[in-house]
């Protein structure tokens, strides 16, 4: 398989997986409000945004980073800190996945310190 059809196949399967995942987030959100009143961060954006949908969308995005190896990351966001764990091949693939992170709409900081450099062999 080209890497070119490889590219397009991980980034199609990038956004379906964002457009799945937000939806399970968005039905999954839960609120001590009444039902249909309307939160601040609501009335601030049409787009809520909570853990579950920083998590899949800042997944998303690495995913399709060229300079980044999604797969190889893991991520997980509490009250906005997104958590960054794994292995890449050299630094610059960690300080780009800590900038796509820290791009995304609701985070609040990025704690990389569990996301390392593979050792060289």
């Amino acid at each position: 398989m080209s890497n070119t059809l490889f590219d397009r196949s991980r980034t199609m399967l990038s956004l379906m997986l964002l457009a799945v995942l937000t939806a399970g987030c968005a039905s999954m959100a839960t609120s001590d409000k009444a039902p249909g009143e309307r939160t601040k961060a609501y009335e601030d954006s049409q787009q809520p945004v909570n853990d579950g949908w920083i998590t899949t969308k800042v997944k998303a995005d690495l995913l399709v980073t060229e300079e980044t190896k999604g797969l190889d990351i893991n991520v997980t966001t509490t009250n906005g800190v997104v958590t960054l764990s794994g292995k890449l091949d050299n630094a610059m693939q960690v300080d780009k996945a800590v900038a796509v992170a820290r791009a995304i709409k609701g985070v609040i900081s990025v704690d990389a310190t569990t996301l390392t450099v593979k050792p060289r062999r």
